[in-house]
């Protein structure tokens, strides 16, 4: 019998995770029903939101089952199809499991065709150029209302997202702030083109700092962490600023004891949009983002930043090392 090999949850993760909350294990290869198709995983992402499934909590999504496989978006070649609409070939990229091969219908989560661009390596597609590069412009763009000349803070900036909103920001005319976790990671964003890097371990007062970068105010800040950093980010908006919320890697690992922001009177003061999004809430902008994504690469104005790992047994590794802060850009295993 054919088998596939999976990467599953033994036990929920304390705080970081570590190599004994998985466990790679063989299954039998599935077999796709009527209007189904089979995938064989070429790319799988490692990112942020994985770790609040693996927790026995209500989240955007069910929780990973003890037992079974983590779940994560995923690149793939259809190998077997039921569905015409995806013949045997087609790239497709959706929400599955970590799994090297897996059965998905027409209707998973972020189900797409990917049409590669000449000379562009596929991995990009899972980065930059796929859910990571549409996050960026639908926070930014769809919910965060970014024009040319305004003030743009993103924290988590040298990591897959943040790097990515950091480039088309400016792309689109901004001035940009990048908030990041080491002297290496300020340099990486400010060779990406960031106007000024702050290495909120390397002072006591990050709204101080970020006042000195950004003194008539922040029009946009660009979310990725929460916490202390969302606290001390408000009181520094101007008028009808717009924060979008796009994660909280900042209590991911202990989620038992969410900081309790105190400025929240900001919202009323400066009469503050502050909104949390999932991508594919926004579907009907999709095209015209990865339209915008590929023009901006093709004029070398966005240079997809790659952590790249190979071997589908490498996906936990990759997954620990990023939930530690140990990487920059987009964490991504090649199969």
């Amino acid at each position: 019998m054919e088998t596939i090999r999976q990467i599953l949850l033994t036990r929920r993760p304390t705080g970081v995770p570590v190599p004994q909350d998985f466990a790679l294990a063989e299954a039998p290869m599935p077999r796709p029903g009527p209007g189904e198709i089979l995938v064989k995983m070429r790319v799988g992402s490692v990112d942020p939101a994985i770790r609040g499934f693996l927790d026995d909590r209500p989240s955007y999504l069910p929780p990973v089952a003890l037992g079974a496989p983590i779940n994560g978006m995923s690149l793939g070649e259809v190998v077997e199809s039921h569905n015409p609409a995806y013949p045997v070939g087609t790239l497709v990229r959706a929400f599955a499991t970590w799994s090297d091969h897996y059965v998905i219908g027409a209707d998973a989560l972020g189900l797409e065709i990917v049409h590669p661009q000449p000379g562009t390596e596929l991995h990009h597609y899972m980065g930059a150029l796929g859910p990571v590069g549409l996050t960026a412009w639908v926070g930014l763009f769809a919910v965060g209302e970014a024009k040319a000349g305004e003030t743009v803070v993103v924290s988590a900036a040298a990591g897959a997202t943040g790097s990515t909103v950091v480039q088309i920001a400016k792309a689109r005319g901004c001035k940009v702030i990048g908030l990041v976790g080491s002297a290496e990671k300020a340099a990486v964003i400010r060779d990406l083109g960031a106007d000024a890097a702050i290495d909120y371990r390397a002072t006591p007062d990050i709204a101080a700092e970020i006042a000195k970068a950004a003194p008539e105010g922040v029009d946009v800040y660009f979310d990725n962490v929460g916490g202390e950093t969302l606290e001390a980010i408000l009181p520094l908006m101007r008028l009808h600023g717009r924060v979008a919320v796009c994660g909280m890697i900042g209590q991911y690992n202990d989620a038992d004891h969410p900081h309790g922001v105190t400025t929240l009177w900001q919202l009323v003061v400066n009469r503050l949009k502050v909104q949390g999004f999932i991508t594919y809430d926004y579907m009907d902008r999709l095209e015209e983002a990865q339209r915008e994504l590929d023009g901006w690469v093709a004029q070398g104005k966005l240079k997809p930043l790659a952590n790249l790992r190979d071997g589908f047994d490498k996906l936990p590794e990759a997954f620990i090392d990023l939930m530690s802060g140990k990487t920059i850009g987009k964490t991504i295993v090649r199969i």
